[in-house]
């Protein structure tokens, strides 16, 4: 495995400012790709201050460990999915965090690595697999589901407006040959599209079978479920989504953990109060500056929202 080239991390000033309370406190990046937010955060942090990077994919904590070996005991790294935030952190002595952090999506690192099979710009295997140890990867998606599951993998996960002619030519496609590349996909969504919306549709195309692969909108779900109940009070929680998906997601639940709302009461107590969790810190999500886009074109379509345990 070659070592990619590394971006600076998207809202990187803002990611520091809104999720560091206290420079001796642990912190969580629970998706440590590339490392680069993981090395900006353990930068701020004094020597008592500790940084627990998860990730499913096993070649990033191999990248992060060579990366970030200069800072010991300070760093410790998961090999594992972000849905299991909890018990990675409980199995190795921490209960509660300071910080956490998600930088959902694909990482940069992964999309220059053509050997995973997340690029629409190369002709590589199709993988997509962010655990390599999982069976369900791209090819299979694309060469075993049927044409109604193609069709709505394409617009729930995609919001592709073509998308049963996409899962159309998809299925008659693979009746003459296997689809085995990212190159053969791409050939058939410009088969559909044409050149004019070809790159729009093609990120959305890859993009809902990326999120079938690693089943990352319940994955999210539960992971912020769990971040919210580990945070100490004072604690924040920095999201970074960059699709509509993602921060959907992300807002209704910091949403919901942010109100009072009624619990389901007994006959003796039929109006008990929930008191919120959280307190919401971006009314509006925060986005990437102009400079900051010219820099880091991942940075465009990015949006980050944060709030504070209470």
């Amino acid at each position: 495995m070659r070592l990619a080239s590394y971006h600076t991390p998207v809202l990187r000033s803002e990611v520091l400012s809104l999720l560091i309370t206290s420079t001796g406190g642990v912190y969580v990046d629970a998706t440590l790709g590339g490392g680069g937010h993981a090395e900006a955060i353990l930068q701020r942090l004094d020597p008592t201050g500790k940084l627990i990077g998860i990730d499913a994919d096993a070649d990033a904590i191999h990248v992060a460990a060579e990366k970030l070996s200069h800072c010991g005991e300070r760093l410790v790294l998961v090999h594992d999915n972000f849905r299991n935030i909890s018990s990675a952190l409980s199995q190795r002595g921490f209960n509660q965090a300071n910080g956490i952090l998600f930088d959902l999506g694909v990482s940069s690192y992964q999309l220059d690595e053509p050997s995973k099979g997340f690029s629409f710009r190369g002709d590589d295997r199709l993988d997509m697999r962010m655990d390599r140890s999982q069976t369900l990867d791209a090819h299979e998606v694309v060469n075993r589901y049927n044409e109604r599951e193609l069709a709505d993998i394409f617009w729930k996960y995609g919001e592709e407006k073509a998308s049963r002619a996409m899962a159309r030519a998809v299925v008659h496609h693979r009746v003459r040959s296997v689809i085995e590349t990212t190159g053969d996909l791409s050939g058939i969504v410009r088969s559909v599209v044409g050149d004019r919306f070809l790159v729009k549709s093609l990120a959305r195309i890859f993009q809902a079978i990326r999120i079938e692969v690693n089943n990352e909108l319940d994955n999210l779900r539960q992971a912020i479920g769990q971040a919210i109940t580990i945070l100490a009070s004072g604690g924040r929680l920095v999201v970074i989504s960059y699709h509509s998906l993602e921060d959907r997601i992300v807002k209704e639940m910091l949403k919901d953990a942010a109100a009072t709302s009624r619990a389901s009461g007994t006959k003796l107590v039929p109006d008990t109060r929930v008191e919120p969790r959280l307190k919401i810190l971006t009314k509006k999500p925060l986005q990437a500056s102009k400079e900051e886009v010219q820099n880091n074109v991942r940075a465009r379509s990015a949006k980050l929202r944060a709030a504070q345990k209470l």
